[in-house]
């Protein structure tokens, strides 16, 4: 938690100013029920208009002083909630980008979206509560009982004793709620997880015609989120009954008290009066303490999620410049794997094994197998979007680990299998690839990424707006927008992770030749479920349950290995020309 109040260090001063002028604020209100005793006890006694009107502008002034704190007070500590909130998302925001894919799968991305938003902002308004009220409260509920000794002490230990048991109230629901508040959270990342899972999968799930299904999982998930709210609810609930039967048992005990103590002599009847509005004043700062406490509450189990997430650490480091020489052996490899084994966090076998191949400088390298063996882990571990748990993965000579991150990706360029588009323009989603690329290499890009007949189509052509996710593109138009994007990099290892899938034959052969056309030696990863789209590749990588079961040229795997084999026969009859 030290940690996470250091992003408040920037509002010292507003953080001091907001509790002062709520307890300058507190003051002025401890001093009304002394007014109104005097003119009960004066006034209205001895029938001096005079004396009451005078009494009465007092009350008045007492109440713009205290406005005016109050909106000072409100305006400091909202600065400082604002600003506090608007540091730590963006320095959450900024720590999650240098989580690894391993940190990310591991946390999910519900959950972190929830921390992001909805956890934060309940500590923005703890935190703007807990500054105004956190020094009121306690000081009203103090002060009113030190001026009820001022009145009457015997009628004062009343307040001596009804404070402590509001207390025990008060803090032991706080107590029995807060963990519970984290409990909620925790089930509030399951239904976001849920929703976010079918809104994504919606085309999946009614293809399967699972919506019945669906619509279960959500209402358990759902019914369990509601059963837990409602009961911290109705545990927070007997906050406010409880207290007020303590306050008016109080209440009754002051009046028959005060009934005595005029009786003898001992008190005027505006002092009753006095110490029934301390009373009050009493229960409305502790309603106030109640609420500041259940949202505190809150706040400090959202501030303990976002926490979790700041302390995690990245699992992979990089060095801050190039390690390393690249023996002459090797000046030739564009990526080598030796002996490379990878195993996800948590999982409960190895996703490859034992994998071994290098892909010369220049060389088209195809990647086949079937759904779940392993293409994507392996082409995941070229730009070390995850680390091997076992062997080496070589990137120009170089171990992977050696490579500055920068350096690193702008060697490999990743299109990734599910086609990204940000909001903005093609311009703009183009120069991801390289923000100081001309419009010439944009267009270089388009052209190689078959993309650039239908941009020139658009009315604006570059500058044609990209809704969020390419919502307004199609599947493949969006696949050979994120290629231009690739190309624009200019990498020396370009991967295309299934980014062609939305493609006909005819753009998909166009591409490949247009990719083996660019000048220079770029190596080009691609995996594909099309032996068509492969059997020009200078190297065919078959994976079979993450092992390498094949590797070779078409010809060659059509004789040497049945799992090949098998994929080919079921996409091509037999006989048919080569294509």
């Amino acid at each position: 938690m030290n940690k996470m109040l250091g992003y408040l260090k920037d509002y010292k001063r507003e953080s001091v100013l907001a509790p002062l002028f709520k307890m300058l604020e507190a003051t002025f209100d401890l001093f009304v029920p002394l007014v109104m005793a005097d003119i009960v006890n004066i006034g209205i006694a001895a029938h001096d208009f005079h004396y009451i009107l005078v009494r009465c502008g007092i009350l008045l002034l007492l109440a713009m002083i205290g406005l005016a704190c109050s909106l000072t007070a409100q305006y400091f500590s909202a600065k400082a909630a604002v600003g506090y909130s608007t540091a730590l998302r963006h320095a959450l925001f900024e720590h999650i980008q240098t989580l690894s894919f391993t940190e990310m799968d591991t946390l999910g991305t519900s959950t972190l979206i929830t921390r992001m938003t909805s956890d934060v902002n309940q500590v923005q308004s703890g935190l703007n509560l807990f500054l105004r009220l956190f020094l009121r409260s306690p000081f009203v509920v103090i002060g009113a009982m030190v001026m009820a000794f001022t009145v009457n002490s015997r009628a004062a230990l009343i307040f001596v004793v009804t404070i402590p048991l509001l207390s025990v109230v008060v803090f032991g629901i706080m107590a029995a709620t807060r963990p519970l508040y984290k409990t909620v959270q925790n089930r509030l990342d399951r239904v976001l997880g849920l929703t976010r899972e079918n809104l994504t999968g919606v085309r999946v799930v009614r293809a399967f015609d699972k919506e019945k299904s669906e619509v279960e999982r959500f209402e358990n998930a759902n019914d369990l989120l509601t059963k837990m709210q409602l009961h911290v609810g109705h545990i927070s609930a007997l906050m406010n009954p409880l207290t007020y039967v303590l306050i008016n048992i109080a209440i009754v005990a002051l009046l028959y008290v005060g009934s005595i103590e005029i009786n003898v002599g001992g008190m005027a009847s505006g002092d009753v009066i006095a110490l029934v509005n301390y009373m009050n004043q009493i229960l409305v700062e502790l309603v106030k303490l109640a609420n500041l406490i259940v949202q505190v509450s809150k706040a400090l189990a959202c501030a303990g999620r976002v926490q979790a997430v700041l302390d995690t650490t990245p699992g992979m480091a990089f060095p801050e410049k190039l390690l390393g020489e690249v023996p002459a052996e090797k000046s030739g490899d564009a990526v080598r794997f030796e002996h490379v084994s990878l195993t996800y966090a948590g999982a409960g076998a190895p996703s490859l094994s034992d994998i071994s191949f290098t892909a010369k400088r220049g060389q088209t390298i195809g990647v086949i197998g079937g759904t779940g063996s392993g293409k994507s882990s392996l082409v995941n571990l070229i730009p070390r979007f995850y680390d091997a748990t076992e062997g080496t993965v070589e990137i120009m000579g170089r171990d992977a680990r050696n490579y500055p991150r920068e350096e690193l990706r702008g060697k490999a360029a990743m299109v990734m299998q599910k086609a990204q588009l940000f909001g903005g323009t093609i311009r703009s989603n183009l120069l991801w690839g390289n923000k100081n690329a001309t419009d010439a290499d944009l267009w270089a890009a388009l052209e190689t990424a078959q993309a650039a007949e239908f941009v020139k189509a658009k009315p604006l052509g570059l500058d044609e707006p990209v809704e969020q996710g390419g919502r307004n593109l199609s599947g493949g138009q969006k696949q050979r927008l994120t290629i231009a994007r690739a190309l624009v990099s200019k990498p020396e290892i370009l991967i295309l992770d299934d980014s062609a899938s939305a493609l006909d034959y005819a753009t998909d052969a166009a591409l490949r030749k247009a990719l083996a056309a660019l000048p220079g030696s770029l190596t080009v990863f691609i995996v594909s479920q099309r032996a068509a789209s492969l059997q020009h590749a200078d190297q065919i990588l078959v994976l079979d349950d993450g092992h390498l079961v094949g590797i070779g040229t078409h010809d060659q795997l059509r004789q040497t290995c049945p799992v090949y084999e098998e994929i080919y026969e079921s996409q091509f009859k037999k006989g048919d020309a080569q294509k």
